[in-house]
C-alpha cells in the first residue's frame, strides 16, 4: 500500500514537473513543433524534386523551403494589409456603432417611457469609445495569431535541418530505442507522418471550401471585401471553435457600420452559424474521416489545457499533438488504455443498456 502511494506521488510530481518545463520552455518547444508540422506540409515537394527531377538532398530542401516562405509571406501580407485597412478605419466605423448604440438605448427609453432616469448619461458612458477600445483589442489579438509564425524567425532554420538530417534523426531513434525493431520504429513514425499529413491537407481542403461559402454568403449580403472576410474566417478554423467566432465578428461589425439596417449583422452570424454548422459535421468528417480520430471531449479539454500552457500557439497545436499522443500510446505497452480514451467510441458505447435488451428480447421472441 505504501509503494503504491508512493509509485502514485511519484506520478504525479512527474507530469507536475513535466508541465512546468512545457511552460517555461514554450520560446523553445513552440517553434520546433510548428518546424516539425511545416516540415511535414512541404515534404511531398522535397520528395518530388529527389525522386522526379533527381535533385540532390540540399537544392530540394533550399527549393522546398522557399516554396513554403513565399507562401507564407503572401499569406500574411495579404491578411494584415486588409487588417491595417480595417483598424485605420476603426474610428470611423466606432462613431457609426456608437451612434446605433445610442438610437437604441433611445428606443428603449421611449417604450418603457423613461424619462429624466436615462439609462446611461452621456457624460458618464460613451459608447463609441468602449466600441473603439475593443475594435483596437480585436485587431491587436487576430494581428498577434496571425503573425504568430512570422515572429518565430527559428522555425525555417528548424525546417531545414528536420528536411536535411531526416535521415540524421531516424537512425538517431533506432539507437534510442533499441529494444525496439527498426522496423517497428518505422511504422510508428510512418503513422506520425501520416496522420499530420492528413490532418494538414484535410485542414487547407476545408479552409478552402469554408472561405468560398463565407464569401458567397458575404457578398449576396453585399457585405464589403468579402472574399477577404470570407477566407479570413476559414483561416481562423486553425483554433477550433473560436476561431469561427473570431472571424464572423469583424464582417458582422462591418455590417452595422456600413448597412442601414441591423438586419444584416445578424445575416452575416446566420451565414457563419449554418456554414459552420456544415462545417462540423458534414465537411469535416467527410474530408478528414476517421484518420485523426480523436473525440471531441478530449479535443475540448486538449484546447482548454493548450491554452492555458501556451494560449493562442497552444490551441493551434492541441489537435496535431494530441493525435500524434494517440499513437503513441496505443503503440507503447501499458499506455493502451490512454489511447483508447484518445480515440472515437464505437456504436455499442454510445448505445443505452435498455435499448440492446430490447434487441435481445426479440431476437430471442423470433428464435422461439
Amino acid at each position: 500500500m505504501k509503494n503504491h502511494i508512493n509509485h502514485s506521488a511519484l506520478s504525479l510530481l512527474s507530469i507536475i514537473a513535466v508541465v512546468f518545463i512545457l511552460y517555461i520552455s514554450k520560446p523553445f518547444i513552440v517553434p520546433i513543433l510548428f518546424a516539425i508540422i511545416f516540415s511535414v506540409m512541404i515534404f511531398p515537394i522535397q520528395r518530388f524534386l529527389e525522386k522526379r527531377w533527381r535533385c540532390n538532398r540540399l537544392f530540394a530542401t533550399f527549393a522546398s523551403l522557399a516554396t513554403l516562405f513565399f507562401l507564407t509571406a503572401l499569406i500574411f501580407f495579404l491578411i494584415s494589409t486588409r487588417l491595417i485597412y480595417f483598424m485605420d478605419n476603426s474610428e470611423v466605423y466606432s462613431q457609426k456603432l456608437g451612434e446605433l448604440f445610442h438610437e437604441f438605448v433611445n428606443g428603449l427609453e421611449r417604450t418603457f417611457n423613461i424619462g429624466n432616469n436615462r439609462l446611461f448619461a452621456e457624460q458618464e458612458f460613451k459608447a463609441e469609445n468602449i466600441i473603439k477600445a475593443n475594435l483596437d483589442k480585436i485587431g491587436v489579438v487576430i494581428s498577434e495569431s496571425s503573425s504568430l509564425l512570422g515572429d518565430m524567425v527559428l522555425i525555417p532554420i528548424y525546417v531545414f535541418f528536420f528536411l536535411y538530417y531526416r535521415a540524421f534523426f531516424r537512425t538517431f531513434f533506432y539507437k534510442v530505442f533499441r529494444s525496439k525493431s527498426k522496423s517497428f520504429i518505422n511504422s510508428i513514425l510512418k503513422k506520425i507522418y501520416e496522420i499530420q499529413q492528413n490532418y494538414l491537407l484535410g485542414l487547407i481542403k476545408v479552409i478552402i471550401i469554408v472561405g468560398c461559402l463565407n464569401s458567397l454568403g458575404l457578398l449576396l449580403l453585399g457585405i464589403g471585401n468579402p472574399f477577404f472576410f470570407g477566407f479570413l474566417a476559414a483561416f481562423l478554423l486553425l483554433i477550433p471553435y473560436i476561431g469561427v467566432v473570431i472571424g464572423s465578428l469583424l464582417p458582422a461589425i462591418i455590417a452595422l457600420a456600413t448597412k442601414d439596417s441591423a438586419w444584416y449583422a445578424f445575416g452575416v452570424i446566420a451565414v457563419f452559424g449554418f456554414i459552420q454548422f456544415l462545417e462540423g459535421n458534414f465537411i469535416t468528417p467527410k474530408i478528414t474521416g476517421s484518420k485523426v480520430s480523436v473525440n471531441a471531449f478530449v479535443v475540448i479539454t486538449s484546447l482548454v489545457l493548450f491554452s492555458m500552457l501556451w494560449g493562442i500557439t497552444g490551441m493551434i497545436l492541441a489537435l496535431p499533438i494530441t493525435a500524434t499522443l494517440k499513437i503513441l500510446f496505443d503503440n507503447v505497452p501499458g499506455y493502451e488504455a490512454y489511447g483508447f480514451l484518445i480515440g472515437e467510441p464505437v456504436d455499442k458505447h454510445l448505445q443505452s443498456k435498455a435499448r440492446s435488451r430490447l434487441k435481445k428480447w426479440k431476437s430471442i421472441r423470433k428464435a422461439k
